[in-house]
């Protein structure tokens, strides 16, 4: 039978199963591979070898397993975070957060309190500028002093803001917005009582601190009223020897009062996160404290390397079960055996990792009382909570006030005070009815009166709920949804569900009765009691257990309330504990049991969610193994990363609107056991934890995949634990060529740098080459012959010099070298090398160290990659049986590539042929891509399959876009 062509147009559809060979009729098995291993398969049917990673670091212990998780806290900037056991490490841009030198551990100084005068209630003019008056007053220019008032303040000032005296009389003065500022205009109306409050301002010479930072105080004596001793206060307003102090971060700056006596003693509170240096040894602060100097186990971490870590209590068992979700600078991370934290980011190095505290953020009021205004005998019961500035965070309810009264008659009434709260824009009041406290007003001042207002029980305070309190009732699941952090699977009560009140991030109290911002607690009634292990936002909430999946919604609203939860079973194949990935609106997640990875997206035919199975057509990936981590590349290609307990690393192509699915596997010299993917610059970037036998030794490497998005081929990057080294000058330092003759091949030149460059009298440098180019874009080598000091060498280029470059400063050049040194973590083994876009001859790594047959201005040297694709056994329909039962020989195969070099061709892995390429390019420089057909005769082999492989081996790309087959048939 003559020769037949038949053309692949397209491998989009990734590794099959050798048990699919015979579906000929499956659309997938057209454009399908029987191998495809460390090749990408892209969107549109094209394969290319995947990029290298490049070593990042050793983990902190390589005997234990590390997991990585991401963190992202800006579009532009994000962190790979290495968790180990008992540590965290931060890793961006494939380099290792390091942690600097902390700040020297401040200790305690003698300080001064001014007290200020009472708070006094004052009176104020509509005026240009406006004129405060308060009779007997003492303070000076620049006092700081801010007003409440229990009606409205005139336009122009704010209840609570500080401000600063300026032109002060005997009981008169105006007020700034800045020290010695101008003075502000008022106008308006007003009304109420206004309060003026001088804050206390304390002298703590040359103190150093920040607004927002904590201080402590101690006495001899008496501090005066208003400040405690060894309780934390806020820095605000800080000056160069003096500062006020509040008690919330937000709130209004300390008034005190009465005597003093002693010598005050200040503090500064170290926080949790916060890092000194003492001895030379970096601590991080693991519990708030004062006055404790490192070292001191209880207070403080010492950091063991020049690298910044955060301290924690997982062990290497855990790390692989702890889930997480991010919002903002803020980590949740929750595992069934440890209270729920948080892992906020403050700074680069400032990072505080802290269990939850599942109560309001706000203080309730404190001071509560009730004072009745006529007589009667019924007994009246109040209490005040506070309201935060978003109008959505409130306190829990102040102990209750009584009062007797009779408010029923006629211009009696009640008058409720309390004492100013922290951070407080306003205040709810509550009524005692019928066991019930229910809403009677808020104010933002600090007194309300009742002159018998109807008690809204529709409205109560909130009460206080926290169900993650001790072992046994920890979360295992947290995700966002409509506003509220969700919560699920403890071990106690493993199909509950809980949801934190409307708008907050970690408030669980509710109301009696029940509102539909409060919080929301349920349990998922099963047919068998399995722990929710995942909470997924997709269009409903999801929650996947080991053996079902569920839709959370509402009945009859919009949202999401205590009284209108909905939870309907969707299916029932059940989610291993490895945390799922959101790809568009569907989910991909690894099923609880058979090692199989599945997809769940919403299907209006259905009306609901319908699962499938991903790993249909590549069992043989999965089977007998499991999936042991899993993250989500979004560009430039979309792909989900896996890691399969098998030590490979799979991933998959996924477009599910185009129904891309495809698979290709990877595997390295060692196993991949970690993975995350973050944003770096305009890709998605794929991290992992690799491990490797180097030198005799097990070790563990953090390690970044390249970028395949590249111009110049001295960049490519395709070695694994690899580093480029780049010799190109970056500094201000220049060279000057001289002594030259003819300025050709036969003269010796001289080369003089602006400073000290070359090793003398040690003469390493020998062999080396700087490598310059001209305005035109032409190269030049000028190769060491001899150093006679430490600036200047002579040596021979490889051309004509041109006149412009000649006894003239050259700024921009390289420095070529003839080795690669500081390879430590390579030591031993045999490497692929590409030197300036050239492929080199392997070499194995000594002493940190290899060499190269001729200097390179920019060297990658890494761990080889072999990358294989093998198509599919061959069938054509030239007989009932699709050539079927025929032999066949692969004569030729035509190649459509595209930017890629380096190309082997053969019937199988044994028998391969090169796809010659070079062309005209000059001598000594490497052959350029091809991006066009390459015809390649290969070796006959005579088969029953008519395969073709195709492999990569060398640091180089390669992209297949299609392939042609001349294929002899037998009879």
């Amino acid at each position: 039978m003559a020769n037949i062509r038949t053309l692949n147009r397209s491998f989009g559809g990734g590794e099959l199963t050798p048990e699919m060979y015979g579906r000929i009729d499956d659309a997938k098995f057209q454009s399908g591979l029987a191998t495809c291993r460390n090749f990408i398969v892209l969107p549109h049917g094209v394969v290319n070898n995947r990029p290298g990673t490049a070593y990042v670091n050793t983990v902190k212990t390589s005997a234990k397993k590390t997991r990585l998780i991401p963190f992202s806290y800006s579009t532009t900037q994000t962190m790979v975070l290495e968790f180990g056991e008992g540590y965290i490490r931060f890793h961006t841009q494939g380099s290792s957060l390091l942690a600097g030198t902390g700040s020297s551990f401040k200790a305690s100084s003698t300080i001064t309190s001014t007290i200020s005068p009472t708070a006094a209630t004052v009176t104020m003019t509509i005026a240009t500028p406006g004129v405060i008056t308060w009779t007997g007053h003492t303070l000076t220019a620049g006092s700081p002093v801010y007003f409440t008032t229990t009606g409205s303040l005139p336009t122009g000032i704010s209840s609570g803001q500080t401000y600063y005296v300026v032109s002060p009389a005997t009981n008169t003065f105006q007020i700034a917005a800045t020290p010695g500022g101008t003075a502000i205009n008022t106008t308006g109306t007003q009304s109420g009582t206004h309060t003026a409050n001088a804050p206390a301002n304390i002298t703590w010479t040359g103190h150093g601190l920040t607004a927002g930072q904590q201080v402590s105080f101690g006495t001899t004596g008496a501090l005066p009223t208003g400040i405690t001793a060894g309780q934390a206060y806020y820095v605000k307003n800080p000056q160069t020897n003096t500062f006020e102090i509040a008690q919330t971060a937000g709130g209004f700056s300390i008034v005190t009062s009465g005597t003093q006596s002693g010598t005050h003693t200040g503090y500064l509170t170290y926080q949790v996160g916060d890092m000194v240096n003492v001895g030379g040894v970096n601590y991080y602060c693991k519990v708030a404290n004062y006055n404790n100097i490192p070292p001191n186990a209880t207070y403080w971490y010492p950091m063991p390397s020049i690298y910044y870590e955060v301290p924690t209590n997982y062990v290497e068992a855990d790390l692989f079960d702890i889930h997480f979700v991010q919002s903002a600078d803020v980590l949740t991370l929750v595992h069934p055996n440890y209270p729920p934290a948080e892992l906020r980011r403050y700074g680069a190095t400032q990072w505080q990792l802290i269990n939850i505290s599942f109560v309001p953020n706000l203080s309730a009021p404190t001071g509560v009382s009730a004072t009745a205004t006529g007589a009667g005998s019924t007994v009246y019961n109040y209490v005040v909570a506070t309201v935060g500035s978003n109008g959505i965070d409130m306190s829990l309810p102040s102990t209750s006030a009584s009062c007797t009264g009779n408010i029923l008659v006629s211009g009696n009434y009640n008058t409720i005070t309390w004492a100013a709260a922290p951070a407080a824009k306003r205040y709810n009041v509550y009524k005692q009815f019928n066991g019930l406290y229910g809403y009677i007003g808020q104010t933002d001042g600090l007194t309300f009166k009742d002159d018998n207002i109807t008690a809204d029980v529709g409205q109560c305070p909130s009460e206080f709920y926290n169900p993650f309190d001790s072992t046994g009732n920890y979360p295992q699941a947290v995700s966002y949804f409509e506003q509220r952090r969700c919560f699920a699977g403890t071990i106690n009560k493993p199909q509950n569900l809980w949801m934190t009140r409307s708008g907050t991030e970690s408030n669980l109290s509710y109301s009696l009765p029940t509102q539909d911002s409060d919080s929301i607690n349920f349990r998922v009634a099963a047919r068998e009691a399995n722990t929710i292990r995942h909470i997924v936002p997709l269009t409903n909430l999801v929650l996947l257990t080991s053996s079902a999946e569920w839709r959370v919604t509402s009945i009859n609203t919009d949202a999401i309330t205590p009284t209108s939860v909905s939870v309907r079973p969707q299916s029932y194949v059940g989610a291993s504990n490895v945390q799922p990935v959101i790809i568009n609106n569907a989910m991909i997640y690894a099923a609880a049991r058979g090692g199989h990875v599945r997809e769940l997206a919403y299907n209006w035919q259905a009306s609901g969610y319908v699962t499938g199975d991903l790993s249909l057509r590549a069992p043989h990936l999965f089977d007998g193994n499991t999936i042991v981590d899993m993250c989500f590349a979004k560009a430039p290609q979309p792909v989900v990363w896996m890691i399969s307990s098998s030590g490979k690393l799979l991933g998959i192509t996924y477009v599910p609107e185009q129904q891309v699915g495809s698979w290709h596997r990877h595997d390295t010299d060692g196993t991949f056991e970690s993975c995350c993917v973050v944003a770096e610059g305009n890709e998605d970037v794929l991290y992992v934890v690799v491990k490797r036998t180097v030198n005799g030794a097990s070790v563990r490497y953090v390690e970044r995949m390249a970028s395949r998005l590249f111009t110049d081929p001295a960049d490519a990057f395709f070695v694994d634990a690899g580093a480029t080294l780049n010799t190109a000058n970056t500094t201000a330092k220049t060279i000057t060529v001289s002594g030259g003759t003819t300025w050709g091949t036969s003269d010796t030149l001289t080369i003089t740098a602006s400073a000290a460059t070359f090793a003398y009298p040690a003469l390493t440098d020998l062999n080396d080459a700087f490598v310059f180019k001209d305005a035109s874009g032409n190269s030049y080598r000028i190769t060491i012959t001899g150093v006679t000091s430490t600036t200047v060498a002579v040596g021979r280029i490889d051309n004509v010099l041109p006149v412009a470059l000649r006894n003239t400063p050259i700024n921009n050049f390289s420095f070529a070298r003839d080795s690669v040194s500081g390879l430590s973590w390579l030591e031993g083994k045999t490497v692929s090398i590409l030197a300036d876009g050239a492929v080199h001859p392997q070499r194995v790594v000594t002493s940190g160290t290899v060499m190269l047959d001729q200097a390179a201005s920019k060297v990658t040297v890494g761990l080889p990659i072999t990358a294989d694709i093998q198509t599919l056994p061959w069938f054509a329909q030239i007989d009932a049986g699709f050539g079927q039962g025929r032999t066949k020989n692969v004569n030729r195969v035509w190649l459509r590539v595209y930017r890629s070099s380096g190309i082997f061709v053969g019937a199988d892995s044994d028998h391969l042929t090169e796809a010659k390429q070079r062309t005209t390019e000059p001598y000594g420089s490497p052959p350029s891509y091809k991006s066009d057909e390459l015809q390649v005769v290969i070796t006959p082999t005579w088969n029953n399959s008519g395969q073709v492989f195709v492999r990569q081996k060398d640091p180089l790309p390669l992209t297949v876009v299609s392939m042609t087959l001349e294929v002899a048939v037998g009879a």
